[in-house]
């Protein structure tokens, strides 16, 4: 469930970024009380664990809400309109990371964007804690900018706590990814048991305190972060800075002006404004900006003959990666609502006593949890897998197209699992628990090793591009996972699954075809 982690890793390549043509500054302060590591770490730790809290808390219960009755205190949306919603929203999270990255580099710094977003993400929760449908797509807007502004910068701090070759850094990372782990692993238990068996909002309410708990240890241990992520890195030339000033101006005016369209044109009731048509707009325009962005890259940028080749592999893994997290990112819709709806959760006796679960059935949400609670058992051991591969090691195309053959896998065990279940019978549990093990696996396989193999492949005058691209990818693969959880009720569950793993299969056969070719093209000489 802890999506992307393409975008945790990304996060963590943010910390090279080169702005303005200068590296971003390091600055190692002098403690080092936290495992050996800079004491900095703890706070950016538990910051970024609470955030994660935050947001898989919350994002455990949205499909849930969504499509539970009004009668079940929920929205009572179908499982389309609530698909396209979902899909939306999770795209639009990792889109903001790109404007997010470059407000903190040339306006706020890290530190204050850190700041100001986890308070915005606070507010975003607290207001869907209000039942209301207009606090809760306020709610959903502030947690989107919230999290633009938060997620690709403390990252960038967490690297700035370590000198260039300091050999503490890579471990420093591996401690931070493992709160983004705890964070989620914790959230769907806590707010999904409060949402589900107490009250939706309460779930929601939970969410923004764990943000806000992570904000109260981020305002104490600001003292250990010495200068990291505190000054911008303003442009010198003032023709420059003004263009940069200008930009910001302009595209601010243009986001509050084209939400004020939007709701101007739904209230007033001139064009019928649905989830589904502004989802569907939505997604033209992000496929629209992902040919136009790639045909600009690939046809009419000044490369060498060698980097015009490195593109073209970014190029295959993009598409890789997009396609995985479009099957991946169904832990949150399809996968959640399997869980709610053909799932057998009898707790049987003393525990459902002990949590007093007044049906005697645990949350659907605490699925959820499984995918961290996997990553955190096999994250070492992948790790060790490919150092002890050594020379042996494939190569990243041939461990993206792992990725995508485990991830398709998933979805073909779960086809037996919603064979089963015809007729409103619950299957058991252990049909989700295998199919979160073998997305975890891909998981594994993917997204770790599509980060390395951006910062290897990219260019150097376009490294921080290359970050922007892989957020795209996680974008463009969220989105893909909403618009596919729309055939949910209108789609045979086996077809549905059964099509997902088609096509993940089939796309990782197909990468596994162009690994040699690949190979041979990057080898060839100019």
């Amino acid at each position: 469930m802890t999506q992307d982690r393409s975008s945790e890793f990304a996060d963590a390549a943010v910390a090279d970024i080169v702005s303005d043509g200068q590296a971003v500054a390091t600055v190692l302060p002098p403690q080092t009380g936290f495992f050996g590591h800079p004491r900095g770490l703890a706070t950016l730790f538990f910051t970024e664990m609470w955030e994660r809290f935050s947001y898989y808390g919350m994002r455990a219960l949205l499909i849930l809400f969504m499509t539970a009755t009004a009668a079940e205190g929920g929205l009572g949306f179908d499982v389309a309109k609530a698909g396209a919603i979902y899909g939306l929203y999770t795209a639009l999270v990792y889109l903001a990371c790109l404007p997010g990255g470059w407000i903190a580099d040339r306006f706020l710094g890290q530190r204050r964007s850190v700041l100001w977003g986890g308070i915005v993400i606070a507010l975003g929760h607290f207001s869907m804690a209000v039942p209301s449908l207009s606090t809760f797509y306020v709610g959903l807007g502030l947690i989107v900018v919230g999290t633009g502004m938060l997620k690709p910068n403390i990252s960038t701090m967490v690297g700035q706590l370590y000198g260039p070759e300091d050999n503490r850094r890579d471990a420093g990372f591996t401690i931070f990814y493992m709160g983004i782990n705890i964070g989620a692993f914790i959230a769907p238990l806590i707010c999904g048991y409060l949402g589900e068996n107490i009250n939706w909002h309460y779930g929601f309410a939970m969410a923004g305190i764990g943000m806000v708990l992570g904000l109260i240890q981020y305002g104490l241990g600001d003292r250990h972060l010495g200068l990291a992520g505190k000054h911008p890195i303003r442009a010198t030339d003032p023709i420059k800075r003004q263009r940069e000033v200008m930009s910001l101006r302009v595209g601010l005016l243009s986001v509050l002006g084209i939400v004020a369209l939007i709701m101007l044109v739904a209230v007033t009731g001139i064009l019928p404004i649905t989830a589904e048509g502004v989802s569907n707009s939505f997604g033209m325009i992000l496929l629209a900006t992902v040919v136009v962005f790639f045909g600009w890259l690939f046809f009419l940028g000044d490369w060498t003959v060698r980097e015009r080749r490195q593109l073209y592999v970014i190029g295959v893994l993009f598409l890789g990666a997009s396609l995985f997290w479009s099957a991946f990112e169904q832990a949150g819709t399809t996968l959640n609502l399997f869980a709610a709806d053909r799932t057998d959760r009898d707790t049987a006796g003393w525990i459902a006593s002990l949590l007093r679960l007044s049906d005697g059935t645990f949350p659907a949400s605490w699925f959820q949890s499984l995918n961290p609670l996997f990553i955190i058992s096999l994250a070492p051991l992948v790790a060790w897998l490919w150092v002890a591969l050594g020379r042996r090691n494939p190569s990243s195309p041939a461990k993206f197209a792992v990725g995508l053959f485990f991830v398709g896998l998933g979805f073909a065990v779960l086809i037996v699992g919603a064979i089963l279940s015809a007729g409103g019978v619950q299957v058991s549990p252990m049909w989700l628990v295998v199919t979160y093990l073998l997305h975890t696996i891909g998981e594994l396989t993917l997204s770790p090793v599509g980060l390395s193999a951006m910062t290897k492949l990219a260019p150097a005058r376009v490294a921080s591009l290359m970050m922007g691209v892989w957020f795209m990818a996680s974008a463009v693969g969220n989105y893909m996972g909403g618009f596919l959880a729309r055939f949910y009720e209108s789609m045979a569950l086996p077809t549905l699954f059964g099509t997902v793993a088609s096509f993940t299969v089939g796309a990782g056969l197909i990468l596994a075809l162009l690994v040699k070719p690949i190979k041979r093209m990057l080898e060839r000489p100019e």
